[in-house]
């Protein structure tokens, strides 16, 4: 039995009009050439490894605008040809055999759906691709030097190695949309697994940032991380050790002054209990940033955790122990330079050891204990609370309390540092008193 695929009514062309053919009225019947994309036969993966290439490039027809290129050099290729606001267009959908007869009509048929929900595939395809390549870690980084002006340089530091080692070798190449819950507290609990749950936290939150970020700049459309409220292990805030009663401070203080470590190690702890700045705001203390004239260290904002500049009233003790630092390191860069090189201060963890060596456990004081000891006792002395938190350097809070002033209460503050050298003065003379009587 014959098959027909089509019937067509036949009229005589022009041409044959024109060169004398003579008309046939009636109709053809026949098997419309498959190689023709008006009227093609489905393709099969047999036909398909069969063609070969000619001088020309050639197009195998699969329907519905579907077809194989195959160039004169052999190369096979899948198009998909489709109109888009009257406009013919033209996207790949990958080259044959990499790419399956069956994975190309996948692809044309979403190719389609695509069309029916009125977007240009070919747009569609471009915009994928740029989400693709906003990787995780690209945004990530991106968000992160935004905030570097923010924040000092040792907590930007810190939080790049976190997220280096916890985040990007396992989701740093992933496009920033497709990043999902699951996959987040998966790893945020490989974190807790190795029992710093405070990193864990930190982490969950800097991965907000960036997804917030991320919406922000149009590459992602919800934050996944928000999803994540309740599914770490509580974070309980430890507070830093510190001894904070009199007859304590003063025993520290009476450690301090006969230690017998390096001149530097012991000359930071000095400065730090009587000014109570921070760890890193000591360390790497530079010359130039004291005046010896109106007796102020100015610190300049970025090296401030608040990044805002910090006047520091030096008392007559304060000047005292720098006068005798200026004899060795006065003309270095840096007031606390490091014995292996005069071009770096100290080491970080220098003063812990320096604490442990004096007899002080590491659950009864830090060198960020100062601030607290400092904090605690002069409250409890009756200073204005305002004066304490300015010299500090915290942030001030209400409104932020207007524009931050970098001197305000200086005059108070310089009265009350003299008054809190004098008074420390007066515990280690009484913890020296009993040490001999012991």
């Amino acid at each position: 039995m014959l098959l027909f695929d089509k019937i067509l009514c036949y009229r005589p062309t022009k041409f044959e009009k024109v060169h004398g053919h003579t008309p046939f009225f009636g109709v053809y019947i026949g098997v419309i050439n498959p190689l023709k994309e008006d009227y093609p036969m489905p393709l099969t993966d047999t036909a398909i490894r069969a063609a070969k290439p000619a001088e020309k490039a050639q197009k195998l027809f699969d329907g519905k605008g579907l077809y194989l290129l195959i160039t004169p050099g052999g190369t096979k290729s899948w198009r998909l040809k489709y109109h888009f606001m009257g406009k013919e267009k033209l996207i790949s959908l990958g080259s044959y055999p990499a790419t399956s007869l069956k994975e190309a009509r996948e692809k044309a048929m979403e190719a389609r759906k695509t069309l029916e929900n009125g977007i240009d595939p070919s747009a569609q395809r471009k915009q994928d691709k740029q989400l693709a390549q906003n990787t995780f870690e690209l945004v990530a980084m991106e968000w992160l030097e935004l905030q570097k002006s923010k924040w000092s340089p040792s907590y930007a530091e810190t939080t790049y190695r976190r997220m280096k080692r916890n985040l990007f070798p396992f989701i740093g190449s992933k496009p920033v949309n497709a990043i999902t819950a699951p996959e987040l507290l998966t790893l945020l609990r490989k974190v807790e697994a190795r029992g710093i749950i405070g990193t864990a936290h930190a982490l969950k939150n800097h991965c907000s940032c960036i997804m917030r970020y991320a919406i922000a700049t149009g590459r992602a459309e919800r934050d996944p991380a928000a999803d994540l409220r309740g599914a770490l292990m509580p974070h309980v805030k430890k507070h830093r050790p510190a001894l904070t009663t009199p007859e304590k401070v003063g025993r520290l203080m009476h450690a301090i002054y006969n230690y017998q470590g390096s001149l530097v190690v012991r000359s930071a702890l000095q400065i730090m209990a009587l000014t109570f700045c921070r760890t890193t705001e000591i360390r790497c203390a530079e010359w130039q940033e004291f005046d010896f004239e109106d007796n102020i260290w100015r610190i300049p904002a970025e090296r401030m955790k608040m990044r805002r500049d910090h006047l520091v009233p030096l008392s007559r003790q304060t000047l005292t122990v720098l006068e005798k630092l200026r004899a060795y390191s006065g003309g270095n860069q840096y007031v606390f330079p490091s014995y292996r090189s005069e071009t770096i201060p100290f080491g970080k963890t220098a003063l812990s050891r320096a604490i442990r060596r004096m007899g002080f456990e590491e659950d009864e004081m830090c060198p960020h204990g100062f601030r607290a000891m400092a904090s605690t006792l002069l409250n409890e002395l009756g200073y204005n609370r305002d004066w304490i938190e300015r010299q500090l350097a915290h942030a001030p809070t209400e409104q932020i309390r207007g524009i931050y002033n970098r001197a305000e209460y200086l005059p108070e503050r310089r009265n009350m540092l003299q008054e809190w050298a004098d008074y420390l003065d007066g515990l280690r003379a009484k913890a020296r008193q009993e040490a001999e009587l012991e």
